[in-house]
């Protein structure tokens, strides 16, 4: 917006601030996440999620269709992935059986992660669905 003698300065600083407001709340979060072992991979994968997740503990509220980055590190894997998800599981603070505060991070739709998926699925293949309790479902 560009700055005249006719702006008054309230509707100049509305204006700047609306702005500035509605732009630093579009832009997503990064969140770094390491798997240790695959036990830890196996506890964080979400199978139920049709293009893969994973779940993240975290105490920082989200909010479900929360666009987040995640920085993935996998056991045995120097490499670190990049993918964009979005919210679409949160466990809140004390929630029964011990479930951890998190969140569920969906991996995208347009087959980006597939590749991640299909490692992370590969990595977990010697795990039966009742093997171990996960963190979500």
């Amino acid at each position: 917006m560009a700055l005249n003698p006719s702006n008054s300065p309230n509707t100049v600083a509305a204006a700047w601030s609306d702005s500035v407001l509605s732009t630093s709340f579009a832009r997503p979060s990064v969140m770094q996440l390491t798997l240790k072992d695959k036990a830890a991979l196996h506890s964080a994968y979400i199978s139920a999620f049709k293009d893969g997740g994973l779940f993240s503990v975290s105490s920082r509220e989200y909010s479900l269709g929360d666009e987040l980055y995640v920085l993935l590190t996998l056991p045995d894997d120097p490499q670190r992935y990049a993918i964009a998800g979005i919210v679409a599981w949160i466990t809140p603070a004390n929630s029964q059986h011990g479930r951890s505060q998190g969140v569920g991070i969906r991996f995208p739709a347009d087959q980006s992660a597939a590749p991640v998926k299909r490692k992370i699925e590969e990595m977990l293949e010697q795990f039966s669905e009742t093997d171990r309790r996960n963190q979500t479902i």
